[in-house]
């Protein structure tokens, strides 16, 4: 008995030893080496289908946005994977090495000059072979690099337990230091390598892409030992589409008053992976599928929990903060597509050195990474004084700042646009400085970094226990959807203003900028985003945290006991 109750205390001491900061710094590394080729080729891609695989500059840009918004999107089929079949680790070691095999595929086309298309004055001349090359390494890139956003965040999250006294105060810090390890990679991303891709040869820039992606998955891996893993639980979508087919079956029932009489099962029975959830008051409709009727079996399709019904109802709040930040990163996706197309024409030598305008990034991702420590150490402590809440401001407070943010950033890029274009007429030998890009770079940076971490962390704290990954991965679905707008954006605006303007050319069509008006499309984001802000202070000022939602019910049990 006495060897037994030892072997307890030796596994359970075990297990304490897990977790922590010293399993979340494996995260942090992968974090940092994913993202340096993330970054590098997000940022320079856009040049490399221009120059190299010889598209014109509107099927360049698209191109590239509808690259990039499948790798957000694709980050919710990790997401689903790491809750459901395979835990965060095992998804992370499976999309990672889809990743590296399409960052070898894109490595090689770049080295091949018999995978490069000849010029034949059209939007795009890949075809033949060199599409097939292409286009499967774009997707086994965005497949892998997807899956991987969709597990990676929530694997360090993980190792912190949220219900401790503090920690609600560790996770959001573990936020912010998650962003600063992929700012620094960022960093070395969009100077070494595009350095390298554009001064070298883009195969270069590439190689080293891939042999820095190998050496954070290794690194990921030699951590297994010390992570914390959550249990794995039933799919989200078949939990969500119990909830909806058990409401409609049971739509002529009436909710009784008492949510006491709504079905729920024991602690005792309940699946590792879930947390009890208390009912709310919001979405009644969804009630119905927690009632079960008198003479039937409680069986799934039929009647589910009222848990489960919560976590349906959970995931639904979240839907409009999602859905309103998509038009901030349709503002993300220019500075990764014509903010560079602008750089390439305007005078690359700062301070005497030359400068690739693909790297013009590198500066808001410098203000960050000085912004961020001292934003936890600095400015978060005197904001908890003043606010009471654990991350300073709320998470959707931070995700309005970004917002407004986001909205001053394009319409300095419009300004900005006006200057380069004009002295590029006055004067094509002389072109304005590429610095002058920095104003709309620095300014969308310290949006990002308020906004991306604040939905990650909201995300994640908010979304039901079995349901992590997939709520984490929202975040990305948001930047998904941005750049699929921005691919719709431009061909509307060109297919509108090509028919009103006396020219009778789009705003933005063929390859010479100078003859565009990208300054009116910057413009125009920033009117639809002052918009989407009066969109989404609704939505946040509508919705009540899960914290909330608890006492609220805490409040209500209390009252029908006296």
């Amino acid at each position: 008995m006495e060897s037994k109750n030892s072997a307890e205390v030796s596994l359970d001491s075990l297990s304490k030893k897990k977790g922590g900061y010293r399993a979340c710094i494996f995260v942090l590394v992968l974090g940092t080496f994913e993202n340096m080729g993330f970054v590098a080729n997000m940022v320079s891609m856009v040049l490399y289908f221009k120059i190299l695989m010889q598209f014109d500059l509107p099927t360049s840009s698209n191109t590239l946005t509808n690259f990039m918004g499948s790798i957000f999107l694709l980050s919710l089929l990790g997401g689903f994977i790491s809750d459901t079949y395979l835990n965060r680790f095992y998804t992370l070691m499976l999309f990672g090495s889809l990743e590296v095999i399409g960052l070898s595929m894109v490595t090689i086309q770049a080295y091949s000059k018999d995978l490069h298309p000849d010029p034949c004055g059209k939007s795009s001349c890949v075809k033949g072979g060199i599409a097939w090359m292409f286009y499967g390494s774009l997707i086994l890139l965005a497949l892998g690099a997807g899956g991987v956003k969709g597990a990676l965040p929530a694997l360090g999250a993980d190792q912190f337990d949220s219900k401790d006294k503090n920690g609600d105060k560790i996770v959001a810090s573990y936020f912010n230091w998650y962003l600063l390890s992929t700012t620094l990679g960022g960093m070395f991303g969009v100077t070494v390598i595009v350095w390298v891709s554009m001064n070298r040869d883009w195969y270069w820039g590439f190689f080293i892409c891939t042999i820095t992606a190998i050496v954070g998955y290794i690194a990921v891996a030699l951590g297994k030992p010390f992570y914390r893993f959550q249990p794995l639980g039933n799919s989200p979508f078949l939990k969500i589409g119990q909830v909806i087919v058990a409401a409609i079956r049971n739509r002529k029932l009436s909710v009784p008053e008492n949510p006491d009489e709504l079905f729920e099962i024991n602690d005792k029975d309940r699946d590792a992976s879930e947390e009890k959830i208390p009912h709310s008051k919001q979405f009644r409709a969804l009630d119905k599928a927690a009632i079960l009727p008198e003479g039937t079996a409680a069986e799934p399709w039929k009647v589910c929990t009222v848990t489960q019904v919560e976590e349906v109802k959970v995931l639904t709040r979240m839907m409009p903060i999602l859905f309103s930040t998509i038009i901030m990163n349709t503002c993300l996706a220019q500075l990764q597509t014509f903010s560079v197309h602008q750089g390439y024409f305007m005078d690359p030598y700062i301070f005497g050195k030359k400068f690739p305008s693909a790297s013009i990034p590198v500066i808001p991702l410098v203000f960050m990474s000085f912004l961020i420590p001292i934003y936890e150490f600095f400015v978060i402590p005197i904001a908890r004084k003043i606010t009471g809440h654990p991350s300073g401001i709320t998470q959707l407070q931070r995700v309005g700042v970004g917002l407004v943010l986001s909205i001053i950033s394009m319409a300095v890029a419009g300004v900005i646009e006006v200057k380069r274009r004009d002295q590029a007429i006055k004067n094509p030998l002389k072109p304005i400085s590429l610095f002058w890009l920095s104003f709309q770079y620095g300014i969308f940076g310290l949006a990002d970094m308020f906004t991306i971490v604040g939905l990650m962390e909201f995300f994640y704290k908010e979304a039901p226990a079995g349901m992590k990954s997939l709520s984490t991965s929202f975040s990305w679905l948001s930047m998904s959807f941005g750049y699929f707008l921005s691919s719709a954006f431009v061909d509307i605006i060109n297919s509108v203003t090509e028919k009103i303007t006396p020219s009778k050319k789009g705003w933005l069509h063929g390859n010479n900028l100078n003859e565009n008006n990208l300054n009116l499309f910057y413009w125009f984001l920033a009117v639809i985003s002052a918009i989407n802000l009066g969109n989404y202070l609704y939505w946040a000022s509508w919705y009540k945290y899960k914290e909330a939602v608890v006492a609220d019910s805490e409040i209500e049990t209390t009252m029908e006991e006296k």
